[in-house]
């Protein structure tokens, strides 16, 4: 099986593409600039992972549907967010009209919303972060999403699903003191901008919770 990977050169990419190899599957990743239709030519499946905070992602995926749909590519997995509609978070917002686009793409499609990136959290120190320390989120593996974009692309029954993504639930504090160190909150702004400012708001004020059945579901795994 050959899968093409538009946007593959990242982490996501690279956990994707490993898990694919590790099924046997060929993996061929693709910068977001990189000509899709002359790449995907002859390919099972492609799977879509846009750049964070693109200002147009709904236009790009797009366009690596056109070049897919020209290749004669009919299997498409895209890489979305947990609560992609969430009105505060405006870059969650492209993510949503993105899905839209998706599902209205003619191919056969599946969504996977993975939460946030353990891997995101440096725990080897004390981790300050710019949101409540105590707020619950959904925490994704990486390797695990990846193993999980690897099976729903290359296993029937995933036409037309959407999957919500996380490894375990906890707090950034409970995370810190497992690794033995401390969590506190950077009083805001953050520096980083009012895109990320507002998602770290949104944090304050719901966490991001996300469902872990799905993610065992899929590797396989008896629910802990």
């Amino acid at each position: 099986m050959r899968v093409v990977i538009c946007g593959g050169n990242g982490k996501t990419g690279r956990a994707v593409a490993a898990a694919l190899r590790a099924r046997g599957a060929t993996a061929v990743p693709l910068g977001r600039a990189d000509a899709v239709a002359g790449a995907a030519a002859g390919a099972d499946a492609a799977y879509l992972i846009a750049p964070n905070l693109h200002p147009d992602e709904p236009a790009l995926v797009a366009g690596w549907l056109d070049g897919l749909r020209t290749a004669g590519v009919t299997r498409v997995g895209y890489h979305s967010v947990a609560a992609p509609y969430a009105p505060d978070m405006p870059h969650h917002l492209g993510k949503a009209r993105t899905e839209d686009v998706v599902r209205r793409s003619g191919l056969r499609w599946t969504v996977l919303q993975p939460g946030a990136y353990l891997q995101n959290l440096d725990l080897t120190g004390p981790v300050r972060v710019p949101y409540d320390v105590h707020a619950v989120f959904g925490f994704a593996d990486l390797d695990e999403v990846g193993a999980a974009a690897a099976t729903v692309l290359t296993e029937p029954g995933h036409d037309g699903a959407t999957y919500e993504l996380a490894s375990r639930t906890a707090t950034v504090a409970e995370l810190a003191a497992e690794a033995g160190t401390t969590a506190e909150r950077v009083p805001g702004p953050s520096g980083l901008g009012p895109v990320l400012d507002a998602m770290f708001a949104y944090y304050d004020r719901h966490g991001l919770p996300v469902g872990t059945r799905p993610l065992a579901h899929l590797l396989g795994k008896d629910h802990p």
